[in-house]
């Protein structure tokens, strides 16, 4: 038998025959059911994108059935405890792991591009004391663009690759120097020597030390935070990063294009829901009654449940023991007990298991920046620090895929037609 999917058309009574290719029709070989030949011919309504495949990728793999993440057919497991952030991010942006020439090379360009340019600096300390830290983010990434105007080259692989370097490189600098200038402190300037993850926490937290001394435990669990966050899929964030690239805008404004998407509470800041959802239960011992309240209606178990995992995020299980690292050398987060006691109690009732909503990555993600002293209106800049080097990967990938054209999606128009217009005196 063909792979193909026969629709008839009950108004015309004629069938269509249309292929079917990885389980999947494209949507324009609908436009010949048509009732006549004026017709616009069949569209699909799909509000939030919940059954359409926008693109083909070759980077991230989710079956939510089974709880399954891969990157680049890896299981993130594998990565989360082998890997490094930065041999990950070069997974994602180039197809294969890399040898040891390529990684020392390519941690060699990010550790070199870190700094940034003076005048960029001017533009950090013109916000607001208060500005919120995504705010200064997106802006920052926005304007660091200006600084290199052969950024619109995209098509050129060699100047598309400085710019995925720069920006990898800059966005730990861009962070922390903002978060430095937020409350008062003189910027603490990148270390050559550090890691990735520990030349961040240099720029965030180092005081007068002359060389800034960074903790294995708490380095390799932001290590492995990282890991977990550098791309998710066909996200809100990324589609935006695929949706701004396809008009051919340079990498930056794409990237603060889908940062932007990020920073809406839906989608950036469910681990900082989590924090709050834990300080309102305030102890084990009103957990059943906020449990209760959530059952009625009157709330939501913020952490809980996924758009596309219907079984337990395995990003969750990898964060979880990770925090417990992390609490070995900061000293236990006294909301850890009423995360625990919560999971537990969620995990054994009927509602929720019936609900398929299990921990996802943000119940835990929290947690850990807490006790790394990193604040909560930052937590959605700790998630798009890793996330950048998804973004890069989806938009370079669709700017070679000859499929892509710029994003345009159809609409079902429910206006009023053919009106005359009123002159303002009969209005």
């Amino acid at each position: 038998m063909p792979d193909t999917l026969t629709i008839k058309d009950n108004r015309t009574g004629k069938t269509y025959d249309v292929k079917i290719t990885d389980d999947t029709i494209k949507a324009t070989d609908l436009r010949q059911i048509k009732v006549h030949d004026e017709d616009f011919g069949m569209m699909t309504y799909d509000p939030a994108f919940m059954n359409t495949a926008s693109c083909r990728s070759s980077i991230t793999f989710i079956d939510g059935d089974k709880g399954i993440l891969e990157y680049r057919g890896i299981p993130i497991e594998q990565l989360a405890e082998k890997s490094t952030y930065l041999e990950t991010a070069y997974l994602l942006l180039n197809g294969t792991l890399p040898n040891k020439a390529q990684l020392d090379e390519w941690k060699n360009e990010i550790t070199m591009h870190t700094i940034l340019n003076v005048n960029l600096q001017a533009l950090i300390d013109s916000f607001r004391y208060d500005a919120h830290p995504m705010g200064r983010l997106i802006s920052t990434m926005a304007a660091l663009g200006t600084f290199y105007p052969e950024a619109k080259n995209i098509f050129d692989p060699v100047c598309r690759q400085k710019q995925i370097v720069r920006i990898i490189a800059k966005i730990i600098t861009i962070a922390g120097f903002n978060y430095r200038r937020s409350i008062g402190m003189p910027y603490s300037y990148p270390d050559n020597d550090l890691s990735y993850p520990g030349n961040f926490l240099n720029m965030m937290f180092k005081m007068t030390e002359s060389k800034y001394k960074v903790s294995p435990a708490l380095e390799r669990a932001l290590d492995i935070l990282f890991i977990l966050h550098a791309d998710h899929e066909q996200n809100c964030s990324t589609s935006t990063m695929r949706v701004v690239g396809s008009s051919q805008a340079d990498p930056y404004s794409s990237v603060a294009g889908a940062a932007t998407a990020l920073y809406g509470p839906l989608h950036g800041g469910a681990n900082e829901a989590v924090i709050h959802m834990l300080n309102e239960i305030g102890s084990t011992r009103n957990i059943p009654a906020y449990i209760e309240k959530v059952k009625a209606g009157e709330g939501k178990l913020m952490g809980f449940g996924h758009r596309v995992y219907k079984n337990y995020d395995p990003r969750a299980r990898i964060i979880k023991r990770a925090a417990y690292d992390v609490f070995e050398v900061t000293g236990k987060n006294p909301l850890l007990d009423i995360a625990l006691e919560l999971e537990k109690i969620a995990l054994e009732d009927d509602y929720f298991v019936k609900r398929k909503l299990y921990p996802n990555v943000d119940f835990y993600s929290g947690l850990i920046y807490q006790a790394l002293d990193i604040p909560m209106e930052m937590f959605t800049v700790m998630f798009a620090i890793p996330r950048v080097s998804g973004w890069l990967a989806q938009w370079q990938e669709m700017l070679n895929d000859p499929d892509q054209k710029i994003s345009r999606p159809r609409q079902i128009y429910t206006g009023a037609r053919k009106l005359d217009y009123v002159p303002i005196g009969k209005r």
